[in-house]
C-alpha cells in the first residue's frame, strides 16, 4: 500500500540540555540524516514529510541533499504539542497515500526491514506499531509506594514508527479534536475510536535519542551493526 511517512522532529531537547538532537553527527551523518536514510531504503515508504522547527529547516534540507534523499516531500512546522505537530504533518501527505508511518525523528536506528514489517502488519490490522518485551519487572507506584507489579510477559516498550490505515488516523484526530485530548502516543488515537493495534516485535537497538548518554550508545550500536554488515559480505 502506498505509504507516506511523517517524521516528528519539532521537540525543546530539554533533556538534551537544549542541544538540538536530531542535529548531532551520528556516525557520517546527522542523527536526522541516518533516520531519512532508513525510509530512503524502505520500498513501501512513498513520501516522507518533516516536522520540525522552522530554525531547523534549512539544515535538515541540506542533511537530506548531502545523504541523497529523493523521497522527502516537505519540512513543515511543529505545533505546540506533539499531537499537533503530526496534525501539521498528516495535512500535507499525498491524496493517494494509504497508511501512514508516523516516526519519532530521534530514533535513527531502525532497521528498513522492521519499517517494512510494521507495514505489513498495519494492511492486515489497520494499525501496527514496533516494539519489543520488556526485559525488566515493572512497578506501579502511587505517592512512593508499589501498589502493582503487572506481568512482564504483557509488557512491550513500544516504539516507532507507528502505522495506521489512513481513515483510521484522520478518524482519530477528529475525535481527539472534537473531545479535546491531547494524546502523547500515536496509538491512543486509534484505541479512543475502539481499534485494535498490532505490537509488531523490533529489535532493541531502535532506541530514542532523548540524553546525552543515548548519543554514546547510538554511536557504539551503529559501529556494531557496521562491523556487523562488513563481516557477512
Amino acid at each position: 500500500m502506498n505509504t507516506s511517512a511523517v517524521i516528528v522532529c519539532a521537540g525543546n531537547s530539554s533533556r538534551m540540555g537544549g542541544i538540538n538532537k536530531i542535529l548531532l553527527p551520528l556516525g557520517d551523518r546527522l542523527v536526522i540524516g541516518q533516520t531519512l536514510k532508513a525510509f530512503e531504503e524502505t520500498p513501501e515508504i512513498r513520501e516522507i514529510v518533516i516536522v520540525c522547527r522552522e530554525s531547523d529547516m534549512p539544515e535538515i534540507e541540506a542533511e537530506a541533499q548531502r545523504t541523497g534523499i529523493t523521497k522527502l516531500k516537505k519540512c513543515v512546522a511543529g505545533g505546540n504539542t506533539r499531537q499537533e505537530s503530526v496534525i501539521n504533518g498528516i495535512r500535507c501527505i499525498s491524496q493517494e497515500t494509504e497508511l501512514i508511518a508516523v516516526h519519532d525523528g530521534a530514533r535513527p536506528l531502525v532497521k528498513p526491514e522492521f519499517i517494512s514489517k510494521t507495514i505489513k502488519d498495519a494492511q492486515i490490522f489497520g494499525g501496527a506499531a514496533l516494539g519489543v518485551p520488556v526485559k525488566d519487572t515493572i512497578k506501579v507506584v502511587d505517592s512512593g509506594l508499589v501498589v502493582d507489579t503487572p506481568p512482564r510477559k504483557n509488557l512491550y516498550i513500544t516504539q516507532t514508527p507507528q502505522i495506521f490505515k489512513r481513515g483510521i488516523y484522520f478518524e482519530g484526530v477528529d475525535f481527539a479534536l472534537e473531545h479535546g485530548l491531547d494524546f502523547t502516543d500515536d496509538c491512543q488515537l486509534a484505541e479512543a475510536l475502539g481499534c485494535k493495534v498490532y505490537m509488531t516485535e523490533g529489535d532493541y537497538t531502535n532506541i530514542k535519542i532523548t540524553t546525552p548518554e543515548d548519543i554514546k550508545i547510538a554511536e557504539t550500536l551503529l559501529a556494531l551493526e557496521k562491523e556487523k554488515n562488513v563481516c557477512s559480505e
